[in-house]
């Protein structure tokens, strides 16, 4: 495993409108690691990976990328990004072939799929289960399935970083299963995956680290708590240094 940080964020601070949302964070993910950040709504949890990916500007500190400042990192092919659950085609009439080949475009030379595309695409789909739904329209699946495509879509690519927004919200508890299994290869294959999450459910035992967010600030960095969000930390009384003065120890739990 390499020293140099997948992902580094240092003192990192971003507003959405005029609202500050993060407070000076800092995170670091290694090579290999699959890092959960967890947090109550509005914590700022969504609004982190989405500085990872640039989507939200920063207006202080610094991101950094496989060692490069985000600014100049250009090989996104190497990270693949599940958003927040929606409609896998925005509303566009397409095939889940077609949303999941979408992935695929940033390794495509001229934007045309070779053999090798296809292959990763049939490849991606069946590692979430939905090969038998190739060629199926998106707008036909429910909930559970939309997400496999989305995760798809970005196993598509054959990413080095996975960055998943929320991949359990909302999904029924087989695609749940499918996708905890999906990303256990990947973890196995030694893919590094930031997760951002509301509960660990059945992706707890593949965590490595957990970070919890609280109002925009790191309150826990280490360990995976256990029942997150249920029951008290036993023993554990902590304020992260990064809190803002006057934060409330963590004794009733992390995401209360």
């Amino acid at each position: 495993m390499s020293d140099e940080p997948v992902i580094s964020l240092r003192g990192v601070r971003a507003e959405l409108g005029s609202r500050p949302v993060l407070r000076g964070i800092d995170l670091t993910v290694g090579r290999g690691e699959v890092v959960a950040l967890l947090g109550a709504n509005g914590s700022g949890k969504s609004t982190a990976v989405r500085t990872v990916i640039g989507q939200v500007p920063v207006t202080a500190g610094e991101v950094e990328l496989f060692g490069t400042p985000r600014r100049r990192f250009g090989d996104w092919a190497r990270v693949g990004y599940v958003p927040q659950r929606t409609t896998a085609a925005g509303g566009v009439p397409a095939t889940v072939t077609e949303v999941v080949s979408s992935g695929r475009l940033s390794r495509a030379r001229f934007g045309v799929l070779r053999k090798a595309d296809h292959e990763a695409v049939r490849g991606a789909l069946g590692l979430v289960g939905m090969a038998d739904r190739a060629k199926d329209s998106v707008n036909a699946l429910s909930g559970g399935q939309h997400q496999r495509v989305l995760i798809a879509r970005a196993l598509a690519s054959e990413p080095e970083l996975l960055i998943m927004d929320e991949p359990m919200a909302g999904v029924d508890l087989a695609s749940q299963e499918v996708l905890a299994d999906t990303l256990r290869e990947q973890v196995a294959a030694g893919t590094t995956v930031l997760l951002v999450l509301h509960e660990l459910g059945a992706l707890e035992p593949l965590i490595d680290r957990a970070v919890v967010l609280r109002d925009g600030c790191v309150l826990h960095d280490g360990p995976p708590p256990k029942a997150v969000g249920q029951h008290a930390l036993p023993g554990h009384d902590h304020v992260h240094p990064h809190a803002p003065a006057g934060a409330e120890p963590i004794r009733t739990g992390l995401l209360s």
